[in-house]
């Protein structure tokens, strides 16, 4: 390919061309996966959609969770799976841009809504007199209009940066989708302030979430200990767990992947761990939620009543 690069119309995802010999196994175990984590994800929104018990201000936002997780990783399964079975690896120039704003969009939005949910349980517990005048109806729409619209700017600020950048070639990205730091690779000439812009921007959009989230927590965990009875702190963190665990598995590869130079990119280790945040996470979400909160249990176990009444 030509040094110009005005000729770079394409890109090739090099994935897991290397494992020749297991593409029919991993075809099998991302398409499980995948349609699980869509099964599961679809299944609490239709349940708290559909149930008037599950109407309240913790689970209008899980709904919108479960809703950018089905987003989060139909950018990037669906494309994958079709590679693993084509063998074909081309993607173009414009497709691993929009790949790369949808993936950031999805991920940037979920970013700020995890902290929308911490305030939530910051509201509850330690604002329980005031929790309907925090945690109103309007207040909660314009908390999550936020956090897509946040998410938006992340994604368009991105890519349209990276995708303004000289790439000289070779076209190969050592990875499975279009991720930042392995198309940085790609771009010719000195990109050291332009990693800089990166991984400044990429810590506003997640240290600052994160610090809301650190700062909402702390509040809760001091009214906890502040509860007289032991069986009353079990309840109220109880509530807490769940978004704890969530916000633990997507906050600390998101650091640990975004938050660092190009230099120490890993092209045979780092495509393993971005199976985890954009493959493997999006599935225990709704295992976490379905298995640790009674709500969401009852609410599926009157879903099925009213579809099969005469065997219950």
């Amino acid at each position: 390919m030509s040094t110009n690069m005005s000729v770079v119309t394409d890109f090739i995802l090099v994935g897991f061309s290397h494992l020749a010999g297991l593409q029919g196994l991993l075809f099998s175990l991302f398409l499980t996966i995948y349609l699980l984590t869509v099964a599961g994800n679809l299944l609490i929104v239709v349940l708290v959609s559909a149930d008037a018990a599950l109407r309240c201000p913790m689970y209008f936002f899980l709904r919108i969770l479960s809703a950018l997780e089905i987003g989060y990783t139909s950018v990037t399964v669906p494309l994958l799976l079709h590679h693993l079975l084509t063998g074909q690896r081309h993607i173009p120039r414009s497709g691993c841009a929009l790949q790369m704003f949808l993936f950031l969009f999805f991920g940037a939005t979920e970013c700020c809504l995890l902290a929308a949910m911490a305030y939530d349980r910051y509201a509850a517990i330690c604002e329980p007199l005031h929790y309907p005048l925090l945690l109103s109806h309007r207040m909660c729409l314009q908390l999550a209009g936020s956090a897509w619209a946040c998410g938006a700017m992340v994604g368009l600020g991105h890519t349209s940066f990276i995708f303004s950048l000289p790439f000289c070639g070779p076209n190969a990205i050592p990875h499975f989708f279009c991720e930042i730091q392995p198309i940085l690779q790609l771009v010719c000439g000195d990109t050291s302030l332009n990693e800089l812009q990166i991984i400044l921007a990429a810590a506003l959009i997640i240290l600052c979430p994160f610090g809301l989230i650190l700062g909402s927590y702390g509040r809760v965990l001091a009214t906890i200990f502040r509860i007289p009875s032991a069986a009353g702190r079990r309840k109220a963190f109880s509530t807490c767990s769940s978004h704890l665990i969530v916000v633990s598995l997507f906050y600390g590869t998101a650091i640990f992947i975004y938050i660092r130079p190009k230099a120490s990119y890993d092209p045979a280790t780092d495509p393993l761990l971005s199976l985890f945040y954009a493959v493997v996470t999006p599935i225990f979400n709704p295992i976490i939620y379905s298995l640790r909160n009674s709500d969401i249990k009852a609410a599926l176990k009157r879903t099925i009543q009213k579809i099969r009444p005469a065997e219950i």
